[in-house]
């Protein structure tokens, strides 16, 4: 890639992203484990693991970092030199260079491949500009902020031919991936529900008055990127974004879609669901997050479908000020946050990302397996092969089980707030929506919120055209599908 000023990158990148730029490195044969050379975007939190995992790797080296903070960028580069020096093994005194901006790191063609861990909205836009450059990627889940973005990054990574992980450990364990099979071979009889959980606390991030001080070492146009340059409106610039629809999805499409993605693994769907409803809110305080922090949503595949709960407050209100934490969550089938493949003959529960359990009907324990192998190896073992085949977590995979979140968001957004027994009226005869509704009333009444001043909010049912990726009964609810884009962080729709 030609080395290109500010001026020039930007109008090159306006309409059509990297691909003005040059064309992308394709694949070729397969080269030598000490020639990969990685860069990680994003090393506040999740990327910390990014960075390391990917340098005691053999063969791998860790050569940039990006990020936006100045502060963290410096520190985290400190922290990696150090870790090199002690590691030895030739890499002591191996330069790691920094950049604030991405699209200055994509102009190097001496790195291989990045890992991504930044805010969600930014996941679509560094892996395609990535794939445009050349790059292999390792993307952070949810791999994308709507829907329009996650296919968008299937239609990148197939074009030029590159591999791209999407960060879900739980598809490189051997533990679950044999349960799997076992169920799908009968050993518990049919299936019926797939059920995931998320009861996560999830404490108010509090309420400001106004625009809040942006620190000067944060570059906050790189910051906003594709979504709109506004205020900072919440007291927490980090993390807190979860909780923001332009930045965020909630903790349906953070720590959620762990649990959505076992779900959809274990009854074998390869397209988003066919039709999707929710309830829920943001209850039991007033703060500055929009997404819901308790929410049902019901996935409508045949014949089995998905039930996903997510329940941001603890099991009762007396908690939220002696041990809301994840001892002082709800459970299901013994799990705060899990996911669970309910069978006529009893069920196979999935606790974490390494093991599962099954039981008979009456809750005798059948078998147990553990076990799993490092997702960051899986992605350096495709990359090294040149075969995206050998992922276990395509991005593919990353776009259907973050579409399911997406899906149930937008419904959310769509929908209208409810009193009690007008919800009532309208889920309680669904099979399953009408027993979820009465626990998730029981679970909102034990931590003190009325629902008659403070209601829950039904979401429409909507259905969806799979393989447009469309909705079909509700023209409104596409506007959802994408975002309006601020150039020049724009999603292509020609990647």
């Amino acid at each position: 890639m030609p080395s290109l000023d500010r001026r020039q990158f930007v109008r090159g990148v306006g309409a059509a992203g990297l691909a003005s730029l040059g064309p992308a490195l394709r694949l070729g044969p397969p080269r030598r484990s000490d020639e990969v050379r990685m860069a990680v975007v994003g090393v506040r939190s999740r990327g910390v693991a990014h960075m390391n995992g990917f340098q005691k790797l053999a063969g791998v080296d860790v050569v940039a970092l990006c990020d936006v903070d100045a502060q963290i960028l410096a520190a985290r580069s400190d922290e990696l030199a150090r870790k090199k020096r002690e590691q030895g093994d030739g890499w002591a005194g191996a330069a790691i260079d920094t950049y604030t901006d991405v699209r200055r790191l994509l102009e190097r063609g001496d790195i291989d491949a990045i890992s991504i861990a930044t805010p969600n909205h930014l996941h679509a836009l560094y892996t395609i500009w990535a794939c445009q450059a050349g790059k292999d990627v390792y993307v952070e889940k949810p791999v994308s902020h709507n829907l329009y973005e996650g296919r968008q990054m299937v239609r990148a990574a197939r074009k030029y031919g590159r591999v791209v992980q999407a960060g879900m450990q739980s598809r490189s364990s051997s533990a679950i991936r044999e349960a799997l099979e076992w169920a799908r071979e009968g050993n518990l009889g049919k299936p019926r529900l797939a059920r995931g959980t998320c009861f996560k606390p999830r404490p108010s991030i509090g309420k400001v008055d106004g625009p809040q001080p942006i620190p000067d070492y944060i570059d906050w146009d790189l910051y906003c990127g594709p979504a709109p340059l506004g205020p900072l409106l919440r007291r927490e610039l980090h993390y807190d974004w979860h909780w923001q629809f332009p930045t965020g999805n909630g903790d349906l499409g953070n720590q959620g879609v762990h649990q959505m993605d076992l779900c959809r693994w274990a009854i074998g769907a390869r397209e988003l669901a066919p039709a999707v409803g929710v309830f829920g809110g943001r209850l039991g305080y007033e703060d500055d997050g929009d997404t819901p922090n308790t929410l049902c949503v019901l996935l409508a595949y045949e014949p089995v479908p998905i039930l996903f709960e997510v329940r941001g407050l603890p099991r009762e209100a007396a908690l939220q000020a002696e041990n809301w934490n994840l001892e002082g969550m709800d459970r299901y089938r013994g799990s705060a946050v899990g996911a669970t493949l309910e069978c006529e003959g009893g069920w196979l529960h999935l606790p974490n990302y390494r093991s599962a359990v099954a039981f008979d009907s009456k809750g005798v324990e059948l078998r147990r397996w553990e076990g799993a192998d490092s997702h960051f190896a899986n992605f350096i073992d495709a990359v090294l092969e040149r075969r995206p085949e050998a992922l276990t977590a395509d991005v593919l995979e990353g776009h259907l089980s973050a579409g399911l979140c997406h899906q149930g968001n937008i419904s959310y957004q769509r929908g209208k707030a409810l009193g009690p027994d007008a919800l009532r009226n309208t889920v309680g005869e669904n099979t399953w929506g009408g027993p979820a509704l009465e626990e998730m009333i029981a679970h909102l009444e034990r931590n003190g919120v009325d629902l008659e001043t403070t209601p829950l909010r039904l979401g429409p049912w909507l259905e969806f055209d799979p393989s447009s990726e469309r909705c079909t009964s509700d023209p409104e609810a596409n506007h959802l599908l994408s975002r309006a884009y601020r150039p020049p962080f724009v999603v292509p729709q020609e990647v």
